[in-house]
Formats: structure tokens, sequence, C-alpha cells
């Protein structure tokens, strides 16, 4: 088969895994917030990775994580790290500095031991400590729920996403796929460096040197893109060929898996080789992948050939109805 071929199947493969990724399904259910509460700015929620308050002179970062019940019962200390591991990285991709984890449980005693020596093996792990939270104990499905506080003086918001910025993503490339779950843990092989990797893009947005980020989640790389570009029905080229992944996991799997360490940032273009280079220097894997553009297409590319994966002028991902304010906002208007 020659590499023409080859790199078309591949796109195949990758659109057919984001066409059935269950993830980005259960993405669009956040739809039912804005029938709920209405319309939403995506600063101060909800619509960002974590909502943006005001504290005195600083901003506070909110959010929180619900973990999969089937997840929470195969695999509870796994799901425990996750807890936290979910809400640090969704404080990073706001360009804060996690300061302090709540949760909650429900879960017989065993289960709940389980699931707290994950929570306490992650906060040790990222260096932010558990504040406080709920245990109930009961002999029904299991459930856990963790909550993030952070800081930052320097935003980094989908808001700030506009047409002509680079993409670049960052990931530690070192780990192994979950057996059962599209997970990809780095713990033991990054270890005590997760804690600073973190802070990473804490630093990146004190120093200006990427104005806005998601991290890749469980709807994966495209999902969380099209999550990103979804506040202004922006488009994207993403080209495959570049993108940094690890040995051994195919290329529709890596690109709708939730990785440990996974983030995707966009900067000015006169700034992106300074943020690839913050990473490359502590040792993860960083690159730009593509650009953004106003098409509302989202599109995978590889050795010249390319496939639309998503629309977002067509279909949003999470459904949540913007404010006036919010559209105004938006510099390319085409919503």
């Amino acid at each position: 088969m020659d590499s023409e071929s080859t790199a078309g199947q591949q796109l195949d493969d990758v659109a057919a895994a984001v066409a059935c990724n269950s993830a980005i399904a259960a993405k669009r259910e956040i739809g039912l917030v804005s029938e709920a509460l209405g319309s939403s700015g995506f600063v101060e929620g909800p619509g960002d990775d974590g909502a943006a308050i005001a504290i005195g002179h600083t901003l506070g970062i909110v959010c929180g994580e619900a973990l999969w019940p089937p997840f929470v019962s195969a695999d509870p200390r796994g799901a425990g790290i996750a807890a936290i591991l979910a809400n640090v990285n969704d404080v990073a991709a706001m360009g804060a500095l996690p300061l302090a984890i709540v949760d909650t449980i429900t879960a017989d005693e065993d289960t709940a031991r389980e699931i707290l020596s994950g929570l306490a093996y992650a906060s040790s792990l990222y260096r932010v400590p558990i504040v406080g939270g709920h245990l109930t104990l009961t002999d029904g499905p299991p459930s856990l729920s963790a909550f993030a506080l952070g800081q930052t003086d320097n935003l980094l918001s989908t808001t700030n996403v506009v047409a002509g910025q680079d993409l670049v993503v960052a990931a530690c490339i070192e780990g192994s796929m979950h057996p059962e779950f599209p997970f990809f843990a780095s713990f033991t092989e990054r270890g005590d460096s997760l804690g600073d990797d973190v802070r990473l893009l804490a630093q990146i947005a004190k120093d200006g040197i990427a104005v806005a980020a998601k991290d890749i989640s469980m709807a994966g790389l495209i999902g969380s893109l099209a999550m990103l570009l979804e506040w202004g029905s922006f488009g994207a080229e993403l080209n495959l060929d570049v993108l940094p992944r690890p040995d051994g996991v195919a290329l529709a799997d890596w690109c709708t898996c939730f990785p440990c360490f996974g983030f995707i940032l966009c900067c000015e273009p006169s700034r992106t080789d300074e943020c690839v280079e913050v990473f490359t220097r502590t040792g993860l894997a960083a690159a730009k992948v593509g650009s953004i553009n106003d098409s509302g297409s989202i599109e995978i590319l590889a050795d010249g050939e390319r496939r639309e994966v998503l629309n977002l002028r067509e279909e949003t991902v999470t459904g949540l109805i913007r404010t006036p304010s919010d559209i105004a906002a938006i510099p390319v208007k085409n919503v």
C-alpha cells in the first residue's frame, strides 16, 4: 500500500472514531444546562474549562468533575486519581494555579477506601491539598465527584480565540493505555514531574505566550478542539503528520483518548515557537499542529490528504447558549 493510501486510511479511521465517540455525544447533553438555567457567559460559566470569578484583585477559577459511574465501579482507585487529574487539568487550562480540592463520595466501605487511596495519591503527586468534602457509606452503586479552586491574574479562555492563531498540542507521550477505558496514563513514567507540568500553563499565561487553552479530556483531541472553537464557530486545520503521539498507539485511538497530560493551546504566530519550547525543554512533547480559521470546519490532514471531521456551523458539541454580550464579542461574526 502506498503512503497516500495509508494516510487516507488513517484519516478515515480517525474520522470514524470521532463520529462514534460516545464521549463527544455525551458532551452534547450539556445543552440541558442552558435549557434549565438560560443563556450563560463562557468566562463566568458555564462554558470554559472553569468559571472565572473575581475575588478582590485576582480571579478565582472554580470547576468540578463527576466521574463516569462504570469507571468508578471498575477501578475505584483509578477514578480517585482521575478526579484530581481532571480538575487540576481544567484549572491549568484556564492559566491558573491549583489551590485546593473537595470531593464527594458515595460507596460501600471497601470501594470508598480505594477511591480515597487514589485521591490521596494524586493529591500528593500534583501537590494540591484535599481540604474537605462529603462521604456517605452505602451498599448502592458508587459515585465520585470532585471540585477544584484555582487562582490566576492572567486568564486563558476560549473567548480569546481568533482566526489566524496557531494551534499547539503539548502532551506526555510516555505511558500506556488503560486496558478497559480510553485513558492514557503517565503517572509511573512522568511521576512527580506532573505537578510541575500542569503549572507550566500558568507561567505561559503570565508571560503572554498563549491566549487560550483546552485540556484534552474524555472527548479526545478532536472533541476537545471542537469545544475550544465552538464559542465562535471557528474552524481549524489539524496536521496529524506532526501531532505528538506515543509509539504503539493507533492514531485513531490517540485522537479519541484522554491523556494524563495533554493540552491544546492557541498562540499568536510570533509566540508559537516559544510556546513549544516551554514544554519540550522539560521533556514533554509539543508541536505546532495547525491553525485556526473562520470556516467552522475542523479538518484533519495527513500526507497531503484531508477529511472534515466536524462542522461547528452545523452542530455544536456542548449546545450551550451564549449571551448577547458573548456573541457581540466574537471577533469573526459567523455564528
